[in-house]
């Protein structure tokens, strides 16, 4: 359905998911995304134009809707001739005719069985489920991806890709078990080697327990899981953190890219307890395959053994 050899997808991150990480992506066999989050849409188109030379395999682009910076945001991505969207944050019935008028295949992000039924109802053509331990903006309801991806691949017939503790062949395996088809990586492609953030950031990522995370604004949407730091820990218990406000961009874009952990917040997810070093994406997506097969293979050793059976 997405044209790619492995259905391995690279989240969204605001400032993070461009040319230099989307590509490496695609190049390896699995589907980059370019962000449009942080709303620098002069930026994002030249780094989809720079995609365009970096990569001859297929990529999409995701629309965070509550983060959209252009009233003609579908016309916008329409032009870089995109076939393929997530849409995220907000109503699926915003962008979904659009996109479809447009030739653009979608996915929505959902975080929960009714944000699945919205999403269905609005005419997605598959749906991205993600489990509350997965690092970025999250549900001030958060549902855990074992329990969660089970419920809306029980009530709906359509493509499902897994989000949220996504990071190798085991966790796909599960994914798969679970009812998927496909999965999405945050945390671990963020802290990759092509990544183009700060190494602080990565090795803060590949030097964490599955407890350094925090949950901001856990009960003011939107709630944010992050990396735990001095910084983040402060906030942990304020009632609201406003990402522009309470942090500053500024803040974050100079945690992210200039390595200061003191200056904003990193998003990240539980999954990080997980990632042990930082590696090439083509070494990533090659071992997650290899460890998928043989985790799903390893598996029939718990069958009965029906030799000599009539």
């Amino acid at each position: 359905m997405l044209g790619v050899d492995y259905p391995i997808v690279q989240a969204p991150m605001g400032f993070i998911a461009r040319a230099q990480l989307a590509s490496a992506v695609s190049n390896a066999g699995g589907l980059g995304i370019v962000e449009t989050s942080s709303g620098r849409l002069d930026e994002v188109r030249e780094e989809m134009a720079v995609m365009h030379d970096l990569t001859d395999k297929p990529w999409g682009v995701n629309i965070a809707q509550m983060m959209v910076a252009d009233p003609d945001i579908v016309g916008f991505v329409a032009h870089q001739g995109v076939k393929l969207v997530t849409t995220s944050a907000g109503d699926p019935t915003r962008y979904t005719q659009q996109l479809h008028d447009a030739g653009i295949t979608v996915f929505h992000v959902v975080p929960s069985l009714r944000a699945a039924q919205k999403a269905v109802d609005a005419g997605v053509d598959g749906l991205v489920v993600e489990g509350g331990e997965g690092g970025g903006f999250k549900s001030t309801r958060p549902v855990a991806t074992i329990v969660l991806l089970p419920q809306v691949c029980a009530e709906f017939d359509l493509p499902v890709i897994a989000a949220g503790g996504m990071v190798d062949g085991v966790s796909m395996a599960a994914a798969f078990a679970l009812g998927a088809e496909g999965v999405q990586m945050g945390t671990r492609m963020v802290s990759a080697t092509e990544s183009p953030v700060h190494d602080n950031y990565k090795r803060l990522v590949a030097d964490a327990d599955a407890t350094d995370t925090v949950v901001l604004s856990a009960h003011s949407s939107p709630a944010y899981r992050v990396m735990r730091t001095p910084f983040s820990e402060s906030l942990e218990k304020e009632a609201s953190v406003v990402m522009g406000r309470t942090v500053g961009i500024d803040g974050v874009l100079k945690l992210y890219f200039e390595g200061d952990l003191d200056a904003g917040f990193a998003f990240g997810g539980q999954v990080a307890g997980r990632v042990r070093d930082v590696l090439p994406v083509r070494q990533i997506i090659r071992e997650t395959v290899s460890e998928f097969y043989e985790a799903v293979s390893g598996l029939g050793r718990f069958l009965p053994d029906t030799a000599g059976a009539p």
